[in-house]
């Protein structure tokens, strides 16, 4: 049985919720994926439909979750079923909230894995490996890490650990405490990184190629991409905004503080951007790298240049810094539900989490290693099948997150009470009119389309 107690848990302040939902969003989506994706698909024609996208789907849709998590007060699926049930409607919709902290967790036990990638890349950095180093040993370093399950499960095991120990202290003085302190030392980071490069490197070419549109080399697939960025960036439907939702105070403005959590997210993505190209074009390397671009490319870049060694380090540092805190966040709903759930008080619930979440690690780590029990060979919704991995991502990403963000596009825009949700957004009228056009139209079909092309039905 659940408790029926709502969360008491609070953020202390507006400025507390804007920074420990920017640091979920703000993670290796930003800094890892979004630049080489935009590498791929174009640069400035590419971000032009990204920014777009946030707007009318991404923004409404974080708006929706907050919204929820607040009316609920309770972990991602209890809340979507007290907002369901308080409209006098089936407790069917708390499916919603379940996917999410089901898509959230499963994505966490991947996520810090290559947490712990960039953390190994810390040590490597500051070792001086990439010093003078070929492309081939470029190379090499990161093959054999991959290779290596017991010092993948090392790093892995130092990121989950490190997430349980905040995460454990509680909203206020875990999750607060660090927020506070790692984003804003992200951020800068980030931006004397792009400051550096931008000198040493060719910022003008990085600047014409990410901001000066050419639709010529945008495809119907990037303008999917986009979409598909847009919605994932924020961290939507993984439980993380229906979760820090939850703990919201009533007087804060959900509009507002959505706004600025999209704006910041947006700035790093862009920064990063700017942090990396001016390093591709300087050295001769290739935008279009993919997602070796920061393992394996990049590197050749530090290789190469004045303070390499120094810059190679606080860029990873940057990075593990990101990543953890979105694990923090990720792993956030979990443990309110398991405390729900059983009845549990912080640390056990937190521990609990931690240890099934390092034990589906386990999968990841061993796909990469090559370890024989975690190798398939097939295929499905017409991609390759490799590993657990292949599987483990490809539900995630092409099935759990677009259903999970559809469930909860109807359930905020045409299960919950019209009042319900004016009540909770208390803004002026048109503001509310174009959310809930954007969450009641414009976002389940973006949803919907993007889902059947990830799928397979249709081709784009």
């Amino acid at each position: 049985m659940t408790n029926n107690q709502t969360i008491s848990s609070r953020w202390s302040s507006r400025l507390s919720f804007i920074l420990a939902s920017s640091a979920a969003a703000v993670g290796l989506g930003n800094i890892w994926k979004f630049p080489y994706v935009m590498g791929e698909n174009g640069g400035g024609a590419f971000v032009l439909i990204y920014l777009l996208c946030i707007l009318g789907i991404g923004i409404p849709i974080m708006i929706a979750e907050v919204i929820i998590g607040r009316r609920g007060r309770h972990s991602p699926g209890y809340a979507a079923k007290s907002v369901a049930l308080e409209s006098g409607k089936s407790s069917f919709w708390q499916s919603a909230g379940w996917l999410g902290m089901l898509t959230g967790y499963l994505v966490l036990s991947f996520y810090a894995v290559i947490a712990g990638w960039a953390l190994a890349y810390v040590f490597k950095a500051g070792q001086g490996l990439f010093e003078g180093a070929s492309a081939e040993q470029v190379g090499n370093v990161f093959t054999g890490l991959l290779s290596s399950p017991g010092e993948l499960m090392l790093w892995h095991s130092i990121i989950i650990v490190a997430t349980v120990l905040v995460v454990g202290n509680g909203v206020k003085n875990g999750l607060e405490r660090s927020v506070r302190f790692l984003l804003p030392a992200m951020i800068l980071l980030l931006v004397g990184i792009a400051i550096y490069v931008g000198n040493i490197g060719d910022f003008s070419a990085a600047i014409t190629f990410m901001f000066e549109p050419d639709f010529s080399k945008l495809s119907v697939n990037g303008v999917m991409i986009a979409l598909g960025h847009s919605f994932f960036t924020l961290g939507l439907a993984s439980g993380v905004v229906i979760m820090y939702g939850a703990y919201l105070p009533r007087e804060t403005s959900i509009v507002q503080t959505s706004l600025w959590i999209a704006v910041i997210d947006t700035i790093v993505a862009l920064l990063a951007g700017l942090a990396i190209f001016p390093l591709v074009f300087g050295f001769g390397l290739t935008p279009s790298e993919g997602p070796g671009l920061i393992f394996t490319t990049l590197p050749l870049a530090f290789a190469e240049m004045p303070a390499g060694t120094l810059l190679g380090t606080v860029f990873f540092i940057m990075l593990v810094i990101a990543a953890f805190t979105s694990a923090i966040a990720m792993i956030e709903s979990s443990v309110a539900f398991v405390a729900e759930k059983f009845s549990l008080s912080r640390w056990p619930a937190t521990l609990v989490s931690g240890l099934v979440l390092w034990l589906l690690g386990q999968l990841t780590i061993h796909s990469f290693a090559g370890s024989d029990w975690a190798q398939l060979s097939g295929e499905w919704l017409g991609k390759p099948i490799n590993s657990i991995f292949d599987i483990i991502d490809l539900l995630t990403s092409s099935i759990l997150l677009p259903l999970g963000g559809l469930l909860l596009a109807i359930l905020a825009g045409w299960v919950m009470k019209r009042e319900h949700s004016e009540n909770e957004l208390d803004s002026h009228k048109p503001v509310f009119d174009i959310w809930l056009l954007c969450v009641k139209y414009i976002a389940p079909v973006a949803i919907i389309i993007i889902f059947l092309q990830l799928i397979g039905f249709i081709k784009l």
